[in-house]
């Protein structure tokens, strides 16, 4: 599958993350990007296997999560459900060349977990995010689906293209 594009405005402060060091913080502004935490979330995958005692669903094998206009793509999906409430996800842990797509914009990890009660996705491991030509990566991004805002961790690299490239 190849990559695809995350989350729009993206490299406006990202200078800051050229050669940073080991354990840098680059704060990131993701300007109009605001994914609607409150719209459903529909999922695909080859097989599902439900656990009944932890609350538990482990989707596998081309697994595709959308919500709203923000796609989630995986080998491996496993789904925490709100207690009881088997209609309600809390959160979504996602392994195995992760993508996260949102408009032309995408980020490609080896994990993520997406907390859909608080709004915030995490993507671990070797992390890499394009917008266009420009590129970010990182260990650790941890974005705010409310805000917009993100904060990348780790050996944070960028590379820019002058405008008009």
């Amino acid at each position: 599958m190849p990559p695809m594009p995350v989350f729009r405005p993206l490299l406006a402060a990202l200078l800051i993350g050229l050669a940073a060091p080991a354990l840098a913080q680059a704060p990131i502004a993701f300007g109009g990007v605001k994914a609607d935490t409150s719209a459903p979330v529909e999922v695909a995958a080859d097989t599902l296997s439900v656990d009944q005692s932890t609350g538990r669903a482990t989707f596998s094998g081309n697994v595709e999560i959308s919500q709203g206009d923000m796609r989630l793509s995986a080998t491996t999906v496993t789904v925490d459900y709100a207690g009881d409430d088997r209609r309600r996800i809390r959160a979504l842990e996602a392994e195995g060349q992760v993508t996260l797509v949102s408009g032309p914009d995408a980020a490609e990890a080896a994990h993520a977990r997406y907390d859909v009660e608080g709004g915030r996705i995490t993507l671990t491991g070797d992390v890499l995010i394009t917008q266009g030509a420009n590129v970010l990566t990182g260990q650790t991004v941890v974005v705010d689906l409310a805000t917009g805002s993100a904060q990348v961790e780790g050996r944070v690299r960028s590379v820019l293209q002058p405008a008009g490239q």
